[in-house]
């Protein structure tokens, strides 16, 4: 399990540049407007999304796992403590096939625990979440 973070940024190759600096380590996956790294030490996924309007601020945070049953479980988890969630879904977010279910915090902050099944070649699957948007925007 490692967490993610994932941030809008103003320029997707200034980005790059800079956080493969910082944690000393390439992206593990890039297309147009969009990298993520997938850095060891400290265990993170970092996600970056290309936008330049709105540069430098959180687009969601991420618990990745190892399998769809902790998907399920955390879930359930989650729903027996009263915590409103999308449900899980198996979809198509950030060039990625996912299994993955989307809470938001009381300042609405959002959250995604997932696992990747599949890389993609799209961005997201035609439909929005009921995130309160596109999967991972």
């Amino acid at each position: 399990m490692r967490l993610q973070l994932a941030i809008d940024v103003s320029d997707i190759d200034e980005a790059v540049d800079f956080y493969s600096k910082l944690f000393a380590t390439e992206p593990a996956k890039r297309k147009p407007g969009y990298a993520n790294f997938a850095i060891a030490e400290p265990p993170l996924k970092l996600v970056l999304f290309e936008n330049p309007k709105g540069g430098g601020t959180l687009n969601h945070l991420g618990v990745e796992v190892e399998t769809a049953a902790e998907v399920t479980a955390a879930e359930q988890r989650l729903r027996g403590d009263g915590v409103e969630t999308s449900g899980v879904d198996d979809t198509t977010c950030c060039y990625a096939d996912k299994i993955e279910t989307w809470v938001t915090d009381p300042d609405g902050a959002r959250w995604e625990w997932y696992v990747k099944t599949a890389d993609a070649e799209v961005m997201a699957a035609a439909s929005a979440s009921s995130s309160g948007g596109t999967c991972c925007s």
